[in-house]
């Protein structure tokens, strides 16, 4: 799907890194005059097990509006940010970030990177495997020194 201007993804999270990216991100935004796109997805806890979640629980709705808040919270004033449904999902995150970036066609993922530590070595970090396993370019931005 062609679309008329650049659309960049910004996958954030709750951690403090999260302005940091969408600063990142805004400024790529500015420059390419592109449309920006928030996004986050909250994993499930491994512990509650998949059958446990249903559509009708209201917690989903709970975490949904307070996320929302937060992300309408980090865009500001910006009116050229679309903010995307909040997706709360046993599924890995960057299988998240990888399908929302396809449904809207995103020219750009962008996200954080927190660096390896545990079991992120074995299993690589969000931020890797959006990177090996994007169809589309990825900028991974790093915590300021």
């Amino acid at each position: 799907m062609e679309h008329a201007r650049e659309v960049i993804l910004v996958a954030v999270d709750g951690s403090p890194m999260a302005a940091v990216v969408y600063a990142a991100a805004k400024k790529m935004a500015l420059v390419l005059a592109a449309e920006l796109h928030l996004f986050r997805a909250v994993a499930l806890p491994p512990e509650i097990p998949a059958a446990a979640h249903n559509e009708a629980d209201p917690t989903d709705a709970i975490v949904q509006q307070n996320i929302h808040t937060e992300l309408a919270k980090l865009a500001g004033e910006d009116s050229n940010v679309v903010t995307e449904k909040v997706v709360v999902s046993a599924a890995s995150p960057w299988r998240l970030i990888l399908s929302t970036a396809q449904s809207i066609d995103a020219d750009l993922i962008v996200l954080g990177s927190h660096g390896y530590a545990g079991w992120d070595r074995i299993l690589g970090t969000t931020a890797a495997q959006v990177c090996n396993r994007s169809d589309r370019n990825v900028l991974v931005v790093h915590k300021g020194l």
